[in-house]
Formats: C-alpha cells, sequence, structure tokens
C-alpha cells in the first residue's frame, strides 16, 4: 500500500538551493519530519535549513554536483543507510538555450545538461526505487516541465531531456505500481526563479514557487500519475504533442518561442 501522506517523515529533495526544491522543503518542513537536501549552493542551503529547522523539522544538508556519480553513489548508501526515504523529489535540474542570436548550443553545455538532467537523475531514482520496492512503500516524484510535450526551438536539449523524464517517470510508475512505491510526473510552466528568467521567450501565468509547491504536495498526497499547472497553459503544451507538427512549429513561432 502507498505511504500514506502522514507516514512520510523521510524526505529527500535534490536542487534544493533552487527555488522549487526550496519551496517544497519549507512546504513539508514540520515537526518529526526530517529532510535530506541536496544542492550545489551551500549558503543557500544552510539558509533554507534555518527556516525548515524554525518549522520544527530536523535538516541534513549536502553540498555538491550530482554529476559527480561517485558522490551522488556515496550519497545514496548513507542515506538509505539510516532509512529508506518515504518520499524522494528528484528536481536538481539546469536549463541551457540556443543564445540570443539563435546561433545554438554548445556542445559543452549540452553534455552538462545531460548528465544533470538525465543522467544523474536515473542514477539517483535508480537504486532509491529499487530500496523502496523492496520495502513496499514510497514515492517517489520527477520534475519535468511543460517543455517535455513538445520541444522548444529556444530550448532544444532542456526540452529534450524533460521529455526523457517525463517517459521515465511513466515507466517507473508502471513498475513500481504493484509494489506499493507511488511515482509522479511533475511537469510545471513557468515558475519564478533565477532558472525561469534566464530562459528566452515568453512567461506567461507565472506561478510564484510557493504556489508551485502546494500544488504539487496536493498531487503527490493523491498519487496523481502527473501533476501540470497552470491552466490552460499545461493544456495547450498537451495539444502541441497532438496536433500535426507544421501547425505546432507555426504556433510556437507566433507565440515567441522560435527563437
Amino acid at each position: 500500500m502507498l505511504t500514506t501522506p502522514q507516514s512520510k517523515t523521510h524526505i529527500v529533495i535534490t536542487g534544493a538551493s533552487g527555488a522549487i526544491g526550496g519551496a517544497l522543503a519549507l512546504e513539508y518542513a514540520a515537526p518529526g519530519v526530517r529532510l535530506r537536501l541536496q544542492g550545489r549552493d551551500q549558503q543557500q542551503l544552510d539558509a533554507l535549513a534555518l527556516r525548515c529547522q524554525k518549522a520544527g523539522a530536523e535538516t541534513h544538508c549536502d553540498a555538491f554536483d550530482l554529476r559527480n556519480t561517485a558522490k551522488l553513489q556515496a550519497w545514496i548508501s548513507d542515506i538509505c543507510a539510516e532509512s529508506v526515504p518515504d518520499l524522494l523529489i528528484a528536481n536538481a535540474g539546469m536549463n541551457i538555450d540556443i543564445g540570443a542570436d539563435s546561433s545554438g548550443e554548445s556542445d559543452l553545455e549540452i553534455e552538462a545538461l545531460l548528465d544533470l538532467n538525465i543522467k544523474s537523475t536515473l542514477l539517483l531514482v535508480n537504486p532509491i526505487a529499487k530500496a523502496m520496492r523492496q520495502r513496499g512503500t514510497g514515492q517517489i516524484a520527477l520534475i519535468s516541465s511543460l517543455a517535455g510535450y513538445y520541444g522548444l526551438p529556444v530550448t532544444p536539449s532542456y526540452s529534450a531531456s524533460k521529455a526523457a523524464v517525463k517517459a521515465y517517470g511513466e515507466a517507473l510508475r508502471g513498475w513500481l505500481a504493484d509494489a506499493g512505491v507511488g511515482v509522479t510526473v511533475v511537469m510545471p510552466g513557468s515558475v519564478t526563479s533565477p532558472m525561469c528568467i534566464a530562459m528566452p521567450g515568453p512567461k506567461p501565468l507565472q506561478w510564484p514557487p510557493e504556489r508551485a509547491a502546494r500544488v504539487i504536495r496536493q498531487g503527490l498526497d493523491k498519487n496523481r500519475a502527473r501533476i501540470s499547472f497552470p491552466f490552460p497553459l499545461n493544456f495547450g503544451s498537451w495539444w502541441l504533442a497532438l496536433l500535426p507538427s507544421a501547425l505546432s512549429q507555426r504556433i510556437l513561432k507566433w507565440l515567441n518561442y522560435a527563437g
């Protein structure tokens, strides 16, 4: 049976020094909750930990780059040696774009993005998913993006990486459903953050991270297969994948997402 919202006392969040990850940590911070927070900015993690502790949570911060595979594997072993998490939120990610002059993405940036958004995510989730499956309870949330529905010309590699995360999460949900482990794919639109600001193109219906975290938690409590927002942007993004490609590309160009 899937863990109930009340039983999520050991929560792991990657990318916690970012906007959505930090907001999720604060959303779950409460007496009796242990938060294991990963990020690359030690100062932001420490500041976040203090706020979570004031809310009553026990916190442990780990500042390192998830692309360091040896460090990542050691970190997972350390987490599971304490206890298998009740909830893992795989939130860490980065974005790149084709540039202001539309000259295209650099090879080095593509490699870094794929290592973090896909490789590190899968290497993080896979062993913890197996541990949850063996225990018979747990929940995993993978942060994708509305860009995972249909690739945006201004951010081709980012769109591809989030489509991969979406497909991976959907496959995991089917594999783990009968083992008492829930898997949810989260597909946000624009959420106020430095990464969002740096992304080219319009940011319609932008949400503050606190609102996004609240909606994500509500969806996780219901074990939804997919959490996407905001409406109607999520509905429109879904339609882009169904329409003829020529029409979808025309719409994206009209919306100024073509570069």
